[in-house]
Parts: C-alpha cells; sequence; structure tokens
C-alpha cells in the first residue's frame, strides 16, 4: 500500500463510521430494529468508532506532511486526512460537550405527571401496547418524591378558560408538538397520545385530562415511556414544554 493512498483510506472509513452512527439513531426509524437496540448500540460503540476514525486520520494527516510527492497530491492527501479527523471528531462531539459541560443527572424514572398524588390514568392505551416493556401502574409515593426533588417545577396548569375551551386548546398544542391522539373523550374532557423521540425513535405515551374549576380549569398531564428504566429528562420536559405553549 502506498503511503499516499492512506489518507484516501482514512476518508472511506470515516465515511463509513458516520454512517454507522447515523444508522444507529435513525435505524429504528426505518424499522431495522427496536429503538432500544440502536440506542444501546450506540451507547456501546459510538465512541469507539470515533477514536478509530480520529487515530487513522491523525495518521494520514501526518504521513501526508512527510511522504515526498507533487503538490496537487500532497493536498489532496491532507484534505482527505483533515476531513476524517473532523469526522472522527464530529462522531466524538456529544462525549466532548459531557467532558466540557457537567451532565445533568436524572434520577432513574420514566413515569411524570403534573399529580403525583392522583395521576391521571389511561384508559385506552394499556400495558400491552406495541413494544412496551414498562407498566403504565403508577409507581406511588416513591417515583413521586424522586420527581418531586428532580423536577419541582412539574405542576398542574390552571387556567382562566373554560374547560371545554382548554380542551380544545390542549388537543391543539398535543398536534402542535407532533403528539398522535390515539384516543380522545370530549365528554370526559381527556385524552391519550403517543410521541415519537427524534432519536432513536423511542414511543412515549400521554394522558391529558381537563378538570373544572371555580374559576377557570386545570389540566393534568402524564407521560410515560414505553422502555428504559430512566428517560433523562425526556418526559419531564416534554410536559415542560406543553405548558409553556398552553400558556401562550
Amino acid at each position: 500500500m502506498q503511503k499516499s493512498s492512506l489518507s484516501n483510506i482514512a476518508l472511506v472509513v470515516a465515511l463509513v463510521a458516520v454512517a454507522l452512527a447515523v444508522l444507529m439513531v435513525f435505524g429504528s426509524t426505518i424499522g431495522l430494529w427496536d429503538p432500544i437496540v440502536g440506542f444501546m448500540a450506540s451507547r456501546n460503540y459510538n465512541n469507539l468508532l470515533g477514536y478509530v476514525v480520529v487515530v487513522i486520520g491523525l495518521v494520514a494527516l501526518i504521513t501526508s506532511f512527510t511522504i515526498k510527492q507533487n503538490s496537487r497530491a500532497k493536498g489532496k492527501g491532507l484534505i482527505n486526512s483533515t476531513i476524517a479527523l473532523v469526522l472522527g471528531l464530529g462522531i466524538l462531539a456529544p462525549s466532548i460537550v459531557a467532558l466540557v459541560i457537567e451532565p445533568v443527572k436524572y434520577p432513574p424514572i420514566h413515569d411524570i405527571t403534573t399529580n403525583t398524588q392522583s395521576p391521571p390514568q389511561f384508559e385506552f392505551l394499556t400495558d400491552s401496547r406495541e413494544g412496551a416493556k414498562n407498566s403504565l401502574v403508577y409507581g406511588g409515593p416513591e417515583i413521586a418524591a424522586q420527581q418531586l426533588q428532580a423536577f419541582p417545577n412539574i405542576n398542574p396548569i390552571v387556567s382562566d378558560l373554560t374547560a371545554d375551551a382548554a380542551y380544545q386548546k390542549a388537543l391543539m398544542v398535543a398536534e402542535s408538538m407532533g403528539w398522535t391522539i390515539v384516543a380522545q373523550d370530549p365528554k370526559a374532557r381527556r385524552f391519550e397520545s403517543t410521541s415519537i423521540t427524534p432519536f432513536f425513535n423511542f414511543a412515549d405515551d400521554i394522558v391529558v385530562v381537563v378538570s373544572v374549576l371555580e374559576q377557570g380549569s386545570r389540566i393534568d398531564l402524564r407521560s410515560v415511556s414505553r422502555v428504559g428504566i430512566g428517560d433523562r429528562g425526556v418526559n419531564a420536559q416534554r410536559i415542560q414544554e406543553f405548558s409553556l405553549r398552553f400558556a401562550e
């Protein structure tokens, strides 16, 4: 193998590694595997891919500087090696960011609600929903205590709107957030929906219940992951975003 070809090999390896890294994240979206499979593969192999590409890119870059060849070939080698190195660093970007910015530590819970005393109950969706490993039965005081400590700002939405108007607005907000409404009961002012995460294609289920107050209405939500012990704050962030959009 000629040394001048190392930069080409480095670029090809980098492109293949990037393709694999992307595939692990989005493979479940195109039906190749379950979300948890892609998540675990990315968790176990993404950094390895990045390190391999960075090492090969560095070796190719150093080689491009040291070997004797015409300026055109040398320039091409430097460009290919640099691109490979940048792609490798791109694969490692999440880990690099985690080193610079300390990641938020979330409790190992996946069931978040605005009402921990009497959580909204699912009626249409059941534990047999597709791909579900987690139960829809609420975990009780232990889960509530962990949620309160981690997300003290998760509260019911209190509105001046009538209950019927609040229900219609809640539906519109849910649809604007890309949730799929799977069941709704206008008389009971409740609906159930599913949200798909943009990465790894995880499905989370949400129930929204609107109740009448003496002046206005109250909106309660509950968001539950189908798989995984912890959700890395996704369900809480979803409820917080819903609350912000509803307040607009």
